[in-house]
């Protein structure tokens, strides 16, 4: 763009949690626009960890932000193209990047688990998330792991 950066876009928060972030959530887990779905479907999920987690004093909200935070990656790596070879260069993830990239991991690995219901295979992979378990763990872990195996190429960082 020859203006530079587009200025971000704020989203509202939602009715139910009046937060920000689940809005966004939300969001992601959207398909073909229906938004009213996604909101049940994330609501009912919710519902379900907080009948599977009454043990913890946590509120659903709290494990799932807790979840989120499990399956953040801190670190990822890049290709950088130097001479004829291609590097797997490790680079930070930006803070919002951070966040948009553990919802989509967390609806992407729920929607491959196997079970009835969209909201069913959410709330199984919220609670293995916040139990540090589950692919989209798996998938933060083996992010990580790919980072500092590619250590030496940090100094190609651009």
């Amino acid at each position: 763009m020859r203006k530079g950066r587009p200025k971000k876009r704020i989203s509202l928060p939602d009715p139910k949690f009046n937060d920000p972030l689940v809005t966004r959530f939300i969001n992601n887990l959207m398909s073909r626009g229906k938004k009213s779905i996604s909101y049940k479907i994330f609501y009912d999920a919710l519902d379900i960890v907080e009948q599977k987690m009454k043990d913890s004093e946590s509120t659903p909200l709290e494990i799932w932000k807790k979840a989120l935070e499990n399956i953040t990656p801190q670190v990822e790596v890049k290709s950088r193209r130097v001479g004829g070879a291609t590097f797997q260069v490790p680079m930070e993830v930006r803070p919002d990047r951070k966040i948009s990239i553990s919802m989509k991991n967390l609806i992407q690995f729920a929607g491959k688990r196997s079970g009835k219901s969209m909201r069913d295979k959410l709330a199984a992979e919220i609670i293995a998330a916040y139990n540090t378990e589950g692919a989209a763990f798996k998938k933060k872990e083996d992010t990580h792991r790919m980072a500092e195996a590619n250590k030496a190429f940090a100094h190609f960082r651009f």
